[in-house]
């Protein structure tokens, strides 16, 4: 199946000099959710608006559903929508308004039945004879939302979408991206929300540094790099840890009283069988265990500072 999005040798340098991306290659496929990680300053936003014809390209090719965006731009345009991490809107105009002129912006007819479906999705019906300024932060970004889908586009961009959003708002979003998703929308979003990438997205990209240094199924990304730990809660603390276990990297804390061993989910032996053994000639009693899966985050914040 060929990529919805594809992303050659991209490249963008300011006129300062500055180099915000460097030969990006990204393909993105049609219906996924593809979630893109990276610390702020790493290139995010700038990658996104290059796709959707708000920034410049210096030099590479990008293509939306095979439109050039230069050559082709305002096909390509019309198959995206895109919410921004700013909340740009009339102010004093309503909901219904700024939603259903956003739709005549594409030159798409007048739908009244599609807008209303949309601002009942987003739980914005009561809302919609209110104008913009009224409304609360959480509330114009779900407009933006709206203003997005406003022209049934096939890819949707979320720009950091639950930014200053209640944790019962950003749910009833999600609902709708799975909604957009079995639709056959394609959904590509950044967030810091680490929790929102593992849990909804098909695939992770990381940026960092203007350079894409991962792209990877999420589930193969965390059993490539996911690590998990096993902590002891020793029966009596220690003050050191014997050079008898030194070949296992144990980590001591909480004043002595526990032992953390790391072990990779891939390994053919975790070594778990000879630590313990090894623990019990040192004369180390444990009264409990537990086990833990490494996070997305955790994976984010190792492959961030390793670039």
């Amino acid at each position: 199946m060929p990529a919805i999005i594809s992303v050659s040798n991209l490249s963008k340098t300011y006129g300062s000099g500055f180099r915000a991306l460097k030969d990006i290659n990204l393909e993105i496929q049609k219906g996924e959710i593809f979630a893109l990680l990276g610390p702020n300053g790493a290139g995010k936003t700038t990658l996104i608006s290059i796709i959707c014809g708000i920034n410049n390209l210096s030099s590479g090719r990008v293509t939306v559903g095979g439109h050039d965006i230069i050559s082709d731009a305002r096909a390509a345009r019309t198959m995206i929508g895109l919410v921004p991490q700013e909340l740009h809107t009339d102010a004093f105009e309503s909901v219904w308004g700024t939603v259903s002129f956003s739709r005549g912006l594409f030159g798409k007819p007048k739908n009244p039945d599609l807008i209303e479906k949309v601002l009942k999705d987003l739980s914005l019906w009561d809302k919609k004879d209110s104008k913009i300024v009224t409304l609360s932060g959480g509330m114009k970004r779900r407009v933006m939302i709206a203003k997005a889908l406003s022209h049934e586009p096939q890819i949707l961009f979320l720009d950091e979408p639950t930014a200053g959003v209640d944790v019962e708002l950003r749910k009833g979003m999600w609902e709708v991206v799975r909604t957009l998703k079995a639709a056959g929308v394609t959904i590509i979003l950044t967030t810091h929300y680490i929790d929102e990438a593992e849990e909804m997205a098909d695939r992770v990209g990381v940026i960092n540094k203007g350079e894409i240094i991962l792209v990877e199924d999420k589930a193969n990304l965390m059993q490539k790099l996911g690590k998990k730990q096993l902590k002891l809660h020793l029966q009596s603390p220690i003050d050191a840890i014997p050079p008898a276990l030194a070949s296992y990297n144990l980590e001591l804390s909480n004043e002595g009283s526990e032992l953390t061993y790391s072990y990779d989910t891939k390994g053919d032996r975790t070594g778990i069988t000879s630590l313990l053994a090894d623990l019990r000639d040192a004369g180390i009693r444990f009264a409990d265990l537990e086990t833990n899966q490494s996070s997305l985050e955790d994976i984010f914040v190792d492959l961030v500072h390793a670039s």
